[in-house]
């Protein structure tokens, strides 16, 4: 019985692939004519350029030994461009000290805030330490009272620092800074 069921499924196996499947000679066959159909087509072929293909280049900037006396009209021409050249770099120059200008003060006005904010937390942490675990309501002593006072007046320049901080920022980027120059 077993045999049967075994030759019966080899059979439909078989018929199956070959009423629907393509044999391998037609798909090597169809491989075959798809690369000779490439071959024979001539955008197939790469082509080679070399500096001989090249344009020459229509403005040259040879040395001063090189250069043809010209017209005075060509001479005016270079002169005008060197004199756009210098005003361009010139003005790069500007903004790149523009723009040191704006980072330094910036980075300036970050440090003094984060000094006070350093001092704040000096002070919190002495107050802290003095008091304990305990919980408290108020200073226990004098000293700690000023101690408050300076925290609080700490505390207001630290507020107007971070303000004049976030203007600067924002100066430096309606003035057309980048990033790193506003939030270095």
């Amino acid at each position: 019985m077993h045999r049967l069921c075994w030759k019966t499924l080899a059979i439909a196996l078989f018929m199956s692939s070959v009423a629907y499947g393509q044999s391998l000679g037609d798909i090597a066959r169809e491989n075959r004519e798809k690369q000779n159909a490439e071959a024979a087509s001539p955008t197939t072929t790469p082509k080679v350029i070399t500096n001989k293909d090249l344009p020459k280049d229509p403005n040259p900037n040879p040395g001063p030994s090189a250069t043809p006396l010209g017209t005075s009209e060509d001479i005016s021409k270079g002169a005008e461009n060197r004199a756009e050249d210098r005003h361009f770099a010139d003005q790069r120059l500007a903004e790149q000290h523009a723009a040191d200008q704006w980072k330094r003060q910036i980075r300036a006005q970050k440090n003094k805030a984060a000094r006070l904010q350093a001092r704040i937390d000096q002070l919190h942490a002495s107050i802290h330490a003095a008091n304990g675990s305990v919980q408290f309501e108020g200073p226990v002593n004098r000293y700690q009272a000023l101690q408050l006072q300076q925290v609080a007046q700490f505390q207001q320049q630290l507020n107007e620092h971070r303000r004049k901080l976030e203007q600067m920022q924002e100066a430096a980027r309606h003035a057309g800074m980048r990033t790193p120059v506003y939030d270095p």
